[in-house]
């Protein structure tokens, strides 16, 4: 979804925020995302946006049709505003890609809540790509610390005996009770709702 627009109407004269850009009409451009379709883009406050995009997915698909429509949209001297980086991108890779698209077009684009502005390759901030990649940097071992401790968690409860793994989906105990019963596979896959394969595979372990 749109929300209002300052160079589609192809006028300074209506636009409220709009600034002359050599020969071009700069748009400060907005984006929004919100996962579910309950929740609320209310609280990602974006303050004189000429235009928002807004949009109700998931951030790990990276094919979001609003996303595309914002980076359509933008010309050279454009500043693209977002609330937080983790409403544009879910990993750095993303990230950088899509920072990098927005720069190649000759825009700016700024991350609210991080206080970090990316600007095209002749005004970039060292100092803010280098506060990128730390940030990148510690998400990733942070990642690892917590895949660590699983392992580690795993690795005493085996010792305790106490880690079962995965809890079988299907309850193998009742297919051999309802044959023991008289009923055929076909009978106890629809009453358990599994397929018909998965009690000739369980059967033949009996």
């Amino acid at each position: 979804m749109q929300v209002d627009s300052c160079r589609d109407s192809l006028g300074l004269e209506s636009n409220k925020t709009g600034i002359a850009y050599g020969n071009k009409l700069m748009a400060i451009v907005g984006y929004r995302r919100v996962s579910h379709s309950s929740q609320n883009l209310d609280r990602q406050e974006l303050v004189g946006c000429d235009k928002v995009f807004e949009e109700k997915m998931s951030g790990a698909k990276r094919d979001r049709p609003e996303l595309n429509r914002m980076l359509d949209y933008i010309r050279e001297g454009d500043e693209v505003r977002v609330h937080s980086i983790d409403r544009l991108a879910r990993d750095l890779r993303d990230l950088q890609a899509i920072i990098e698209q927005v720069n190649a077009d000759g825009a700016t684009i700024t991350f609210l809540k991080e206080q970090l502005t990316f600007r095209p390759s002749a005004q970039a901030d060292p100092f803010a790509k280098l506060k990128l990649h730390l940030m990148g940097a510690f998400a990733e071992f942070e990642r690892s610390i917590i895949r660590e401790r699983q392992r580690e968690g795993i690795a005493r409860a085996k010792e305790r005996g106490v880690y079962a793994g995965r809890k079988a989906s299907i309850d193998a105990d009742k297919v051999k009770e309802m044959h023991e019963e008289g009923l055929g596979a076909t009978a106890i896959a629809k009453a358990l709702g599994i397929g018909r394969a998965s009690v000739y595979r369980l059967l033949s372990q009996q």
